[in-house]
């Protein structure tokens, strides 16, 4: 259904006719053929017809009709279908006049690899794996740290890679301060680490009070054994056990929950998640939606309640300052992915109610920070305006710094600065490759260029100044890469440090201006400029030394034909590590089990070459 009229004589009579009654996915398009809106309904023709109907209030609806020039459905064999492929569309196309949840990062959990005869617990973020267990999420990752300090001193479960907890000879400094019982090297036998993984996650799971009761039956069994130091260690951990329990209220009655409360101020919006699992408040994390126009708080909770919970596993019961519309479908849909049942509530009493209301004021809160940060970056922008003399306020910047040790594993970074200020999700990094060691001019022509070819074909929108950190040879680069690739409109500027490389001291070179311009060490342009030109250093080494660590770490095994992770593992501890392995004839290597004498062979001509 395409109709190639302009919006001024856009007649959607003969689309509203042809629509089916049955459930589907509905998209409004402008005249450059843009998807400005995605809707879900359960009847499609009552739905679109709603917004051509005569007598529009909603301002909302009425600005975005006036810019519709075609409409587009989907239709659908459920109304479940329909919100699946709604959420899909909306990630893919980012309507304007849809409310969009821009941060979709995963959250970090507790991970338990239920499939070693020592299990351990470590920190995970991603996509859940066969063979483990995972608690959380947590909000941050210094959330999920903390918890498993707690579980480290309270229950001595293990915390070491495989790799390294299979090559102990004798027990690391982690036995010595009591943070493991060393199961590497045999000091606790497997029934006994077993029952102390099953009171660790006993813990996580908010049974506390079971694994206290059944640690004063191990503490008075000891006791009748005149097994007293055991007997007192069994009571150390319960005194333990007992102070960090102290520190964090636990509520009962109430498992594992999200609390979701969302607040509006203008055409802001913020969203505050809380997590509650096994009754314990494991913290809280804000999100920012953004709409093309001003809606009410409860679509704006009823929008982050599909997009949120359609990326991810939700808990057994959200509890909500606002029902959502479509609040059964939800639930079904929220049921179906997980596996069992999903309750969203939002009446709700006593400790759920203070659960909403500290969430609310946490949104709130956090909102009000936003807005006075944003307050603060417009009034930075337009201090940058006059201080280089711009005919107009910027509202986004993006900078690039190159980062390399002697040449080696060099990464150019590209941040993005907004009128909300640092875009981190816009983040880019660039390993850089096929140039000279060192060359830092080469370097970054690479990395704009590449960078600039993206954004000519549309994948975002250009910066309206691109800082560089530099003098004018690096500013010369760029303005040669932004002729090559036929761009225009975007203000070069090279920042480059005083002769004394003090802040402050900054020199910025524009282009056709010999004199750098040195702006008062107090300006609100400057600190702008250095804020972004440090967060770019500042992702550029993190890119860096990631790269060369993994460079440096990688094993040069691992490029030798048939040679895979088990039979490296299994040369690796026969010889006690690398250097062993080099150190051995081709007789010493076919002794190793599953190495044959011609993989024999390879190996040692990885090392020693032919004869």
């Amino acid at each position: 259904m395409t109709s190639s009229s302009a919006i001024d004589n856009f007649d959607p009579e003969p689309i509203l006719q042809s629509l089916t009654s049955r459930p589907g996915v509905y998209r409004m398009l402008d005249a450059d053929g843009t998807v400005i809106y995605v809707g879900k309904a359960r009847n499609l023709k009552n739905r679109v017809t709603s917004y051509f109907r005569k007598g529009i209030n909603e301002i909302k609806t009425a600005a975005m009709v006036r810019q519709v020039a075609d409409v587009q459905v989907t239709v659908t064999n459920t109304e479940t279908e329909a919100l699946l492929l709604e959420d899909t569309l909306i990630k893919k196309h980012k309507p304007r006049y849809n409310i969009l949840l821009r941060d979709d990062k995963s959250f970090p959990y507790v991970q338990v690899s239920t499939d070693h005869e020592y299990p351990r617990l470590s920190f995970y973020r991603g996509a859940k794996k066969k063979g483990r267990r995972y608690f959380g999420p947590y909000p941050s990752a210094r959330a999920v740290r903390e918890a498993l300090g707690h579980l480290q001193r309270l229950f001595q479960v293990r915390q070491c890679e495989d790799t390294f907890f299979a090559n102990r000879s004798r027990p690391c400094l982690q036995h010595q301060i009591k943070r493991c019982s060393a199961p590497c090297v045999g000091l606790i036998s497997e029934a006994e680490y077993a029952e102390d993984l099953r009171h660790a996650l006993l813990f996580l799971q908010g049974r506390a009070t079971e694994v206290g009761e059944d640690l004063a039956r191990r503490m008075e069994a000891a006791a009748a054994e005149l097994d007293f130091e055991r007997a007192a260690h069994f009571r150390d951990q319960i005194a333990r056990m007992n102070r960090v329990q102290e520190k964090q209220f636990v509520t009962a009655g109430i498992g594992d929950a999200d609390v979701v409360a969302a607040v509006t101020e203008g055409r802001r919006y913020c969203v505050a998640v809380m997590f509650i699992r096994g009754g314990r408040n494991l913290g809280s994390r804000t999100f920012f939606p953004r709409s093309a126009s001003t809606v009410e708080a409860g679509e704006v909770l009823s929008s982050f309640l599909a997009q949120y919970y359609l990326a991810r596993e939700a808990p057994a019961e959200i509890i909500a300052n606002f029902e959502p519309t479509d609040r059964e479908l939800l639930e079904r849909v929220f049921g179906e992915k997980a596996g069992r049942k999903v309750q969203i509530k939002s009446r709700v009493r006593a400790d759920r109610a203070r659960w909403l209301e500290m969430a609310a004021t946490n949104a709130r809160h956090a909102l009000q920070l936003r807005m006075a940060s944003a307050s603060s970056i417009a009034r930075q922008l337009d201090a940058l305006r006059e201080g280089l003399d711009l005919s107009s306020t910027p509202a986004r910047l993006e900078c690039f710094d190159v980062s390399h040790t002697g040449g080696e594993s060099t990464v150019a970074s590209c941040v993005v600065f907004g009128l909300e200020g640092a875009q981190k999700s816009e983040y880019r990094r660039f390993n850089i490759r096929n140039v000279t060691p060192g060359d830092d001019y080469g370097a970054m022509r690479q990395a704009l260029k590449r960078r600039y070819t993206r954004l000519k074909k549309g994948e975002a929108p250009l910066p309206d100044i691109l800082l560089i950190d530099g003098g004018k040879g690096q500013l010369r680069e760029a303005a040669e890469v932004l002729e090559e690739l036929q761009i225009e409109g975007v203000e070069l500027v090279g920042v480059a440090k005083g002769a004394a490389r003090r802040a402050g001291d900054e020199r910025l070179f524009l282009l056709g201006r010999e004199t750098p311009i040195i702006l008062p060490p107090d300006s609100p342009a400057l600190h702008l400029v250095q804020q972004v030109r440090d967060e770019a250093h500042r992702f550029a080494i993190a890119g860096h030394r990631s790269r060369r660590a993994k460079a440096r770490t990688s094993s040069v095994l691992e490029a030798i034909p048939g040679l895979g992770p088990k039979r490296r593992r299994n040369l690796l501890k026969h010889f006690g590590g690398l250097q062993g392995v080099t150190r051995a004839g081709i007789d010493d290597l076919a002794q190793v089990h599953g190495i044959s004498r011609q993989l024999a062979q390879s190996i040692y001509e990885t090392f020693h070459g032919s004869e």
